[in-house]
């Protein structure tokens, strides 16, 4: 009797529901365990990034884990956020089979940088470090017409226009579109695999086990990385932040420098964040929860960029707290008493570190330059409202 490959008796008999059940619940330990206090906040935010973080697995395992016929999709955006994402970043996603040929066609869009990547490697198998990229390609360097307009070809062999390479190691396609201005018009993109044939064949109960088994790893193994990388940031003094250049060959965004590190502030203290902006396409400052899901960016000035913020004679200074000062440059930490502050410079060459000074509240005109940019309460609520109605064009292409 020769096996059927197409079924798999765990999706017969339902004992794969029961493991998958017994992995959502394990993936409540991230939030109830001896490590996270027992406040009304911080039990919120966890309890609401572990919805955050099955919604994005559902969506990368499940919905998006097709090779054969891609989706470009959002792998993260604020409403699903994970990974120490960044807030002026839109970022994409499609699975790929490295022995396919792919056509990707669309607008480019009017983003400071977009950029794709052919990478090996899952996001949950944990282990980003491994991730390799295979082959990536900017905007700036591709041919498009003068409507906007592109096709990108993935293919193991070179072809005419824009193309990338492709291996036996591919695994996944990650576009990441920066915006210094939220209104900035987002790409869009449909996709195709060039061997492809229509309709596909019906879902089999061995492909739908593959997802369940991708799922369960990313809620087992993908949710302890993340866990553990928050867990090292915070396990440091707070204190000055030296970004670095990953390697060429890494998975994170070539030409992008990385720093990140915690902050602590009480309600009647101040952190006075300073740094010199170096050349670069892109720079930006963020605040993160200990679950490194960015703090609410579209209804708080959580995060800053080079075209946000507002610079003292070249410097940039901004104000971490948990009051409005009524300081331009204010990053809100949204009632966050512990966290994190990621930089990034997209497209730079230098990587200033940014100093980190905390003082009483009540001392703040003491330490910052009399001339400072200030805003009242009004400008402040329409700061607030314009920077959320630009999030939402940006992410609705």
């Amino acid at each position: 009797m020769t096996m059927d490959n197409t079924i798999d008796p765990r999706i017969i008999d339902g004992t794969i529901w029961q493991a998958f059940s017994e992995k959502v619940a394990e993936l409540g330990q991230i939030v109830w365990n001896d490590e996270i206090p027992d406040d009304p906040l911080v039990k919120a935010e966890g309890a609401q990034y572990l919805l955050r973080f099955l919604a994005a697995g559902l969506r990368v395992c499940v919905e998006l884990d097709d090779s054969t016929h891609p989706f470009i999709d959002f792998n993260i955006y604020n409403r699903m956020s994970w990974g120490l994402d960044n807030p002026d970043c839109n970022y994409s996603y499609a699975r790929l089979d490295g022995t396919q040929r792919y056509r990707i066609s669309g607008h480019i869009g009017c983003a400071d940088n977009i950029e794709f990547q052919v990478t090996s490697g899952h996001h949950a198998d944990g282990n980003f470090g491994a991730w390799q990229s295979i082959s990536a390609l900017r905007g700036r360097d591709m041919e498009v017409s003068d409507d906007g307009s592109f096709t990108l070809t993935l293919s193991a062999k070179p072809t005419d226009g824009n193309w990338m390479k492709m291996t036996g190691e591919a695994s996944f396609l990650l576009i990441r579109e920066f915006f210094s201005d939220w209104q900035q018009r987002p790409a869009q993109f449909t996709m195709e695999s060039l061997d492809a044939h229509y309709p596909p064949a019906p879902l089999t109960s061995a492909t739908i086990a593959g997802r369940f088994d991708l799922l369960m790893q990313w809620l087992e193994v993908g949710a302890r990385c993340w866990q553990q990388f928050a867990a090292g940031i915070l396990a440091n003094q707070p204190g000055d932040i030296s970004p670095f250049l990953p390697p060429a060959d890494a998975a994170a965004l070539g030409g992008q420098a990385y720093g990140m590190g915690a902050f602590e502030l009480a309600e009647d203290e101040a952190i006075i964040l300073r740094f010199t902006p170096p050349d670069c396409l892109v720079w930006g400052i963020s605040l993160c929860d200990r679950f490194l899901q960015s703090i609410d960016f579209d209804h708080r000035q959580s995060s800053l960029n080079s075209s946000q913020a507002m610079l003292n004679n070249g410097e940039c200074i901004g104000v971490i707290a948990h009051r409005d000062p009524g300081i331009h440059n204010w990053f809100d930490c949204g009632g966050h008493t512990l966290g994190i502050i990621a930089v990034r410079y997209v497209l730079t060459d230098e990587v200033p570190a940014v100093s980190y000074q905390k003082i009483k509240l009540t001392e703040l005109d003491d330490h910052l330059p009399q001339q400072i940019q200030r805003i009242d309460a009004q400008q402040r609520s329409e700061q607030l409202r314009a920077r959320r109605l630009a999030y939402q064009r940006r992410t609705k292409p």
